[in-house]
């Protein structure tokens, strides 16, 4: 049984009337922005809705200070279907302050209406522009570093992946991400036999079929980075709760790199579902206090 306070959380969370298509998904969690979102810290500047590709766009965050910062591309989770940069403002302030860095919060196309590997392509695309505009905002292009949260993650790696010849990442966050699609449903029950409460089983299947409902394959290596070859990884930061049905894959990707002789550091924690670094605990600020020490670290904030 999770302690009192959880099981509360817990209980309210699962209270929540299960939504029936992906429509319905957004609308909820458009519903518990605010929410998500309050109490983010102050920054620096804030600009929202740069245009960074063909009908892609991004919010800029910059920390205050002297320029210039290292910079932090942030890819959002979601499923690839249900959120945005907006869901996500809190955290990427919270990692801007924490890290000291410009984050490039992205709104990539979402699936069903835009499946694999579109996603993708705009994650990519982001990418190149950071490297070429994080001047424009007080970024150093040579302190560039890559994150994201569940399918923001898996994009982080994707990306990596992708641009292994022409991007060095100095660093890839990597928070309870899915990195092997066939894994992550396959052994659900393994690590959240109860059903986690953020992310039970049939919204799970939902995001999974609309995201792979363009034909892909979960093998493919750009679908499941796992499948890829991953010696040209970037020291690589895991943060993941021990109950979230995702938490064996940050465990294998985590031990695959390890194996390569890539630097990780991993962060687990007991108790906790998937995206609980975007709820009021204690756990969430430990988590975030780490990942911004990795990132500076790496980036010499």
């Amino acid at each position: 049984m999770p302690r009192a306070d959880l099981a509360a959380l817990f209980e309210m969370l699962r209270a929540v009337p299960m939504p029936d298509s992906i429509v319905e998904l957004r609308a909820q969690v458009a519903s518990f922005a605010p929410l998500m979102n309050a109490g983010a810290p102050e920054v620096g500047r804030i600009e929202r809705g740069v245009a960074i590709g063909d009908g892609v766009r991004a919010d800029v965050i910059v920390p205050p200070g002297t320029p210039p910062f290292p910079t932090l591309l942030y890819l959002h989770g979601g499923g690839w279907s249900i959120c945005s940069s907006a869901t996500h403002e809190k955290l990427a302030r919270q990692l801007c302050v924490g890290a000291r860095v410009v984050v490039v919060n992205v709104d990539y196309r979402l699936a069903p209406e835009h499946p694999f590997p579109a996603p993708l392509e705009d994650c990519v695309a982001a990418a190149r522009w950071a490297r070429a505009n994080a001047p424009r905002f007080g970024g150093d292009p040579q302190r560039l570093a890559i994150g994201g949260d569940s399918a923001g993650a898996n994009l982080t790696a994707a990306v990596i992946n992708e641009l292994a010849k022409t991007i060095d990442f100095r660093a890839a966050l990597l928070i309870y991400g899915a990195f092997d699609l066939d894994t992550c449903w396959r052994d659900y029950d393994r690590y959240a036999p109860e059903e986690d409460p953020i992310l039970p089983k049939r919204p799970m299947k939902m995001m999974l079929d609309s995201y792979l409902s363009g034909g892909a394959s979960a093998h493919d290596p750009r679908v499941s980075p796992m499948f890829a070859d991953l010696r040209h990884f970037p020291p690589s930061c895991f943060v993941v709760g021990a109950i979230d049905p995702l938490f064996g894959e940050s465990v294998a990707m985590r031990d695959t790199l390890q194996a390569l002789g890539c630097e990780t550091e991993f962060h687990r924690y007991p108790e906790m579902p998937h995206g609980f670094v975007q709820l009021e605990l204690p756990e969430a600020a430990h988590a975030l206090d780490a990942a911004s020490a990795f990132l500076r670290r790496h980036l010499g904030a």
